[in-house]
């Protein structure tokens, strides 16, 4: 009979029998325990991510790779945090412009949908993000930036639906400075009565770095699993060094924290010897800009309240030459495919330095904080075309001279 318990058993066993054999055809086999995994075998991959609210949630979480050309000459692992991957801006901006948002709704400074407009002074990434997610929250965005960055950071500012005014460059201690003109706007606004003005201010504002105190620290230990030698940042506003060194320091106290510095910029001399630079040279005393590179968004002459808060914890800086940055862009796209922007540039090179003074064995963790598209009308016109059929050498990148670029 069907239902009889001999039928329910022998079909009980079959089951069983052909599950075993299902198993044993999708699984990979691993008779000898002991032998090291043939790597051709198919390995388990988490499933995609859970669906997230919104353009904001695409923000953080992105991957930490290994940058093979630069890991190979040095022996050292050099891994970049690929922050041009974030969701909104396409930048490490992102994580520091959703925190001061934030952080302003929690205080009821910005509330969505009634008038309120951001008002920030930027060379251009962190007004990006700011455009992007003011649009994505309920406001406007009000983008201030020095004239002589890349004309396609505002031209996108523009397409996002953000008001631009791009001054001429001006030391902070004038009226004129383009963080000054953010913060004058933002108080006219709301003296008008038409809706607040928030003044976003990046530069002093403390959710800058706890942005990456609360999100790109705990993910790079994570990523790591707590194994670092060594952290590789620049310095603009200062958040980012600031608030992943003040993750990782009491978790891993021997972690180098190095400071990745353009030429022209004060912060270099600042965690090497003590001071900033002559006062005679303090910014404020001449009319001329005062941080002279083609990199854009890190490089400052003046300590910020971002830096402030971490800058004990940096333990060394490497100063980079605009003729290195521009090798060491080069070099990614030619032995990597990998394509950033200046400040990612400046980073690497100071990592890869980083490297050469630990010696091999160690690894070294910087961040690739946007994409070269960004840059084409300024740093990479002068980096120019890489080219087909090329073999640089690091050798000529850790040499390379304002010439070769001439």
């Amino acid at each position: 009979m069907p239902d009889s318990p001999v039928y329910i058993g022998t079909a009980f066993v079959a089951g069983v029998c052909l599950a075993i054999a299902c198993r044993d055809l999708i699984a990979p086999r691993h008779r000898d325990t002991e032998s090291t995994a043939d790597k051709s075998e198919p390995t388990a991959r988490a499933g995609p991510p859970a669906i997230v609210e919104g353009i904001e949630g695409c923000i953080g979480n992105t991957p930490l790779f290994r940058i093979k050309s630069l890991s190979e000459e040095t022996g050292c692992e050099i891994l970049g945090k690929a922050e041009f991957l974030n969701g909104a801006g396409q930048s490490s901006k992102d994580r520091v412009a959703l925190s001061m948002i934030e952080m302003a709704e929690e205080h009821g400074i910005l509330a969505p949908h009634s008038g309120d407009t951001i008002y920030e002074g930027t060379s251009g990434s962190t007004g990006i993000s700011l455009a992007t997610l003011a649009r994505a929250k309920g406001y406007l965005a009000h983008i201030c930036m020095p004239s002589d960055q890349a004309i396609e950071k505002s031209n996108l500012l523009l397409k996002l639906g953000a008001i631009v005014d791009r001054v001429p460059p001006a030391p902070i201690v004038e009226k004129d400075n383009f963080v000054n003109k953010a913060r004058a706007l933002a108080s006219a606004h709301t003296a008008s009565g038409t809706g607040r003005g928030f003044f976003a201010d990046q530069f002093e504002n403390e959710a800058n770095w706890r942005a990456h105190y609360h999100g790109t620290g705990p993910e790079l230990y994570t990523q790591c699993n707590g194994h670092m030698d060594a952290f590789v940042a620049g310095a603009g506003t200062g958040g980012t060094i600031s608030g992943v060194a003040r993750y990782l320091k009491p978790l891993l106290p021997h972690i180098t924290v190095v400071l990745a510095d353009p030429q022209g910029s004060g912060l270099y001399n600042r965690v090497r010897y003590g001071v900033m630079f002559d006062p005679k040279e303090r910014e404020g005393t001449r009319r001329r800009p005062q941080v002279d590179t083609i990199v854009e968004g890190i490089g400052i002459n003046r300590v910020t309240a971002n830096f402030e808060a971490g800058k004990e914890l940096v333990d060394d800086a490497v100063r980079v030459t605009d003729a290195q940055a521009l090798a060491m862009a080069r070099w990614l796209v030619e032995k990597d495919g990998i394509f950033i922007g200046s400040s990612s540039a400046v980073n690497c090179f100071a990592a890869v330095k980083t490297a050469m003074k630990l010696g091999p064995g160690h690894r070294i963790v910087t961040v690739l904080s946007d994409s070269g598209s960004r840059h084409l009308s300024r740093f990479w016109a002068t980096a120019g075309d890489v080219g087909g059929a090329v073999d640089t050498k690091l050798e000529d990148v850790l040499n390379a001279r304002d010439e070769d670029f001439q």
